[in-house]
C-alpha cells in the first residue's frame, strides 16, 4: 500500500465496513472525515481512561489490542465502552492483511461489548510492523474505581489463573519452529493457545462484587513487575511465596529453552489482588471457573520479598520483559 492516510476506498471496505458493535453511550463513531467521538455518561458516572500500544509481536494484533485495553480497564473495576485505534501499517503490507485485523479486532469488541468509536490508519516507513495503539473508553460509578495503589497492610495477595500465559503464547507463535527443534508439538500448540486465558473482564467483576482494594493486571515486567508496582504505589510491603505463584509447565519449558525467567514475562490473563478476605475470593472465582490462588500478604514495612524456602530475595523496580529478550536473539 502507498504510505500516507489510507485511501477513502480502502478505509470505508477494510476497515469502517468490519466494525459491528455500538454502544448507547456513544453519540458519533468512526466516520469519513471525522476526527472526534462523543461519550455520554450518567450523571452519577466516571470517564475511565487507559492507553497502550501492542509491540512485542505482530501476530495477532487485533485480537492483543482490544484485549489488553479492555484489560486495563477491568482492573480499575470499570465498565469498558470503546476503543480508539492508531493503526500504522508497513508500505509492503497488503490489503487482506488489514481486513484480516480489523475483523480480529471487530470480533474481540463483539466479546466484550464493546465498539470502536474512532482513530487514525495510515502506511509509513516509520514501522517494520504493523503497530496498533489503543486508547480505551470506560465508565465507573463516581468514586468506586479501583487502583492499584489500594492496598492496606495485612492484605492477601490473590493472582488470578497462571503467570506468563500472554508470553508463553506469543513466542510459541512467534517462534514455532525453533521450539519444535526440542518440545513436542502438543506442548508448543497448547502454549500458543493461552491466548484464550488473556481477559480478565471476568475474574475482575468477581473481584468488585466481593470487595477489593486494589487490582493490576500483570502485563510487562510479569509478575515480579506487578508485585513491586504494587507495593510501591499502596506504599506497603509484600512477603510472597514464590511457590504459591502459579505457572503452567509450557511456560516453564518454553522459558528455559530461550533462558529467561517465567516471572519476568508479560503475564496478561493474570489479575493481582489485594484483598481482606482472599479466602473468599478464590472461592468465588473457582466457582465461576477462574482459577487463582492467595500468593502473599502485604505488610507495613518498605521490603518487597519473594520467598522461597530459606531463600530470600528482595524485589526491584521492573526491567525489560524478558520477551525482549527472545525477539532481540
Amino acid at each position: 500500500m502507498e504510505i500516507g492516510k489510507l485511501p477513502e476506498s480502502v478505509l470505508k471496505r477494510s476497515v469502517i465496513k468490519q466494525l459491528h458493535v455500538k454502544r448507547p453511550e456513544v453519540g458519533s463513531g468512526p466516520s469519513i472525515g471525522e476526527d472526534c467521538a462523543t461519550v455520554q455518561l450518567a450523571p452519577d458516572e466516571e470517564m475511565v481512561l487507559s492507553t497502550d500500544p501492542i509491540t512485542g509481536t505482530a501476530s495477532d494484533i487485533g485480537e492483543l489490542a482490544v484485549t489488553i485495553s479492555v484489560n486495563d480497564l477491568a482492573s480499575a473495576g470499570a465498565e469498558p465502552i470503546g476503543i480508539l485505534l492508531t493503526v500504522l501499517l508497513t508500505p509492503r503490507m497488503r490489503e487482506a492483511k488489514l481486513k484480516g485485523i480489523m475483523e480480529q479486532v471487530d470480533a474481540a469488541c463483539r466479546r466484550y461489548n464493546v465498539q470502536v468509536i474512532g482513530g487514525h490508519t495510515e502506511v509509513t516507513e516509520a514501522v517494520n510492523q504493523p503497530l496498533i495503539s489503543v486508547t480505551a473508553v470506560g465508565k465507573v460509578k463516581k468514586g468506586q474505581m479501583v487502583s492499584t495503589g489500594g492496598a492496606k497492610p495485612g492484605m492477601d495477595l490473590v493472582l488470578t489463573k497462571w503467570i506468563g500465559l500472554e508470553g508463553t503464547s506469543i513466542i510459541a507463535k512467534d517462534h514455532q519452529d525453533e521450539l519444535l527443534t526440542k518440545l513436542p508439538k502438543s506442548l508448543v500448540e497448547t502454549a500458543q493457545k493461552f491466548d484464550q486465558y488473556l481477559s480478565v473482564l471476568p475474574e475482575s467483576r468477581i473481584a468488585v462484587e466481593h470487595g477489593v482494594a486494589a487490582m493490576h493486571d500483570v502485563t510487562e515486567g510479569g509478575i515480579f513487575g506487578a508485585l513491586w508496582e504494587m507495593g510501591e504505589a499502596s506504599g506497603v510491603g509484600l512477603d510472597v511465596d514464590l511457590k504459591s505463584i502459579p505457572v503452567k509447565q509450557e511456560t516453564i519449558e518454553v522459558c528455559e529453552y530461550f533462558g529467561i525467567n517465567p516471572y519476568e514475562l508479560i503475564s496478561s490473563g493474570s489479575m493481582l489482588i489485594a484483598t481482606e478476605d482472599g479466602n473468599g475470593l478464590v472461592r468465588k472465582l473457582a466457582d465461576a471457573g477462574v482459577a487463582s490462588a492467595i500468593i502473599g500478604k502485604s505488610n507495613s514495612s518498605n521490603d518487597r520479598r519473594i520467598l522461597s524456602g530459606d531463600e530470600v530475595r528482595f524485589l526491584e523496580p521492573p526491567k525489560t520483559d524478558a520477551l525482549y529478550a527472545v525477539n532481540s536473539n
